[in-house]
């Protein structure tokens, strides 16, 4: 225990630290950016004391499923991640990231879209140097998505990329690796990159494996073909030798409701052989492009933008068909481009997979949709107040687990996701009995309830229901986090 006093003592809470374990009382010491003690301090000074006496005192979430490149340059204060209680994110997800972004013509295709506009990074040295420049509120790790080399290689994305095209497509995957991306990601699902084989996807994915990065996949089929494309990921992860992360794991549309049951005993077949893990959201809901191929599959739809149309965000497409005295495919493709959420999951499925040990929680939000998924503002709040205190699907010790210590293990980001001496200081104090989400599909924007204080790197980033303006967050690269795991 040092001798001079600590810059912040959280006293008097409950601490759940990430780790699984059984909560306990104890007072957490800080100073600067790192964890300095975790017991009893009640004679220790401090130049600020926070009393956390009947709250919960747990390590700040970790998002791995994001879309957040643009916003943590463009909406820094970051302030819909940070009222959940979370403290660093995993940006450049299902295939589309920020950098290496090479392209011509005004915008790229969708679902690149998806990530707003206004910011060209040919390098992802360059989007690592914008985020050292400018901070955000919290830390940030980021991919390198596929459909992202695809669209810098290629004019025609309709194909399996050349010999040619592939090797581009190394050499700028090889520069984002050096810079310090976690991995690279792939949408195979989506036009820009279903064309791909999946002998493409490996000759680039076998850069990973030897660099200890990640192969995350937003599958390519989720549906009729979810276990196919669970082997075509499996294949892909055996032969770069690379850990798979399986994106907001889910069985869509109505003809294959209970389908997880099949693939979650799969995935804990694989498990045995190679190192496979996988992230979900706590909704029955999907969101990405507007797409007429997916009207059909879903029970419901909500626009969620669109630049044919900006006044329909936010109304369900079945009444805008019926204004234009059309189908409702034949809408969505007259919005285009556009955006919208789809009803087309078993909240049977959800739970099952929520209640998977080794599932991680992840939001997968669209920061820059203008009516979003209230998964955006919602999912942490939601898997603490919804499913683990009302429903008891998980302890809350778990459940904490799912969104702190064990996505920083998967991920490889040392120093942070547990409350534990030497540590980083990302912690979030919420009261257990009110946390809940307060965002839903009629106001998709509304902050959570109890979640009273966010720290990152020892810094308070919310605050009585506020951004604090403190945009304390660090751009995390790969080497970094590899060489403090080996020290």
């Amino acid at each position: 225990m040092p001798n001079s006093p600590f810059d912040l003592i959280v006293h008097g809470g409950t601490v759940i630290d990430g780790t699984g374990a059984a909560r306990k009382d104890a007072d957490i010491g800080i100073t600067g950016d790192r964890i300095e003690f975790i017991g009893d301090l009640s004679t220790q000074g401090a130049v600020e004391r926070l009393d956390a006496t009947g709250k919960i005192v747990a390590p700040g979430f970790i998002d791995v499923h994001t879309h957040d490149d643009h916003a943590l340059l463009s909406k820094p204060d970051m302030t819909y991640k940070a009222s959940q209680g979370v403290a660093t994110v995993v940006a450049g997800n299902c295939g589309i990231s920020l950098a290496p972004l090479r392209f011509t013509g005004d915008r790229p295709p969708p679902p690149m879209d998806l990530l707003g506009d206004g910011y060209r990074f040919p390098k992802m040295a360059d989007l690592f140097k914008a985020l050292d420049e400018t901070p955000p509120a919290l830390n940030a790790a980021l991919l390198c998505g596929h459909t992202t080399l695809r669209v810098g290689a290629m004019e025609n994305l309709d194909r399996g990329a050349t010999d040619e095209e592939i090797d581009i497509m190394r050499e700028n995957l090889a520069e984002a690796l050096d810079a310090g991306a976690i991995g690279m990601s792939t949408g195979l699902f989506y036009p820009p990159a279903n064309a791909a084989p999946t002998q493409e996807v490996i000759r680039l994915a076998a850069l990973l494996g030897p660099a200890g990065a990640l192969y995350t996949t937003h599958l390519r089929d989720e549906g009729d073909h979810l276990e196919e494309s669970l082997e075509e990921a499996f294949e892909i992860g055996r032969a770069s030798g690379a850990k798979v992360v399986l994106s907001h794991h889910k069985s869509a549309g109505a003809s294959n409701f209970g389908g997880t049951k099949n693939s979650l005993a799969l995935i804990d077949r694989v498990r045995k052989e190679q190192d496979v893990t996988l992230d979900v959201y706590p909704y029955h809901a999907a969101s990405t492009v507007l797409s007429a191929d997916r009207v059909a599959e879903s029970s419901r739809v909500i626009v969620t933008w669109s630049e044919a149309r900006p006044d329909v965000a936010g109304r369900d497409l079945s009444d805008i068909a019926k204004e234009m005295g059309c189908t409702q495919q034949e809408a969505a493709t007259a919005l285009l481009p556009a955006g919208g959420i789809y009803f087309m999951m078993d909240e049977a499925d959800v739970q099952r997979v929520l209640q998977y040990p080794h599932a991680m929680v992840a939001s997968d939000g669209l920061p820059h949709d203008i009516f979003p998924h209230p998964r955006l503002w919602g999912t942490f709040p939601r898997v603490l107040g919804h499913y683990s205190r009302d429903l008891g699907l998980l302890t809350l010790e778990d459940a904490v687990y799912r969104m702190s210590g064990l996505p920083a293990a998967e991920f490889g980001l040392t120093g942070r996701g547990t409350l534990t001496t030497g540590n980083y200081a990302d912690v979030v104090i919420f009261d257990a009995e009110t946390v809940i989400d307060r965002a839903d599909f009629a106001h998709p924007t509304q902050a959570a309830a109890g979640i009273e204080m966010v720290f990152v790197n020892g810094k308070p980033v919310w605050r009585d229901g506020q951004p604090t303006g403190e945009r304390p967050g660090t751009a995390l690269r790969r080497q970094a986090l590899q060489a403090a795991a080996a020290s």
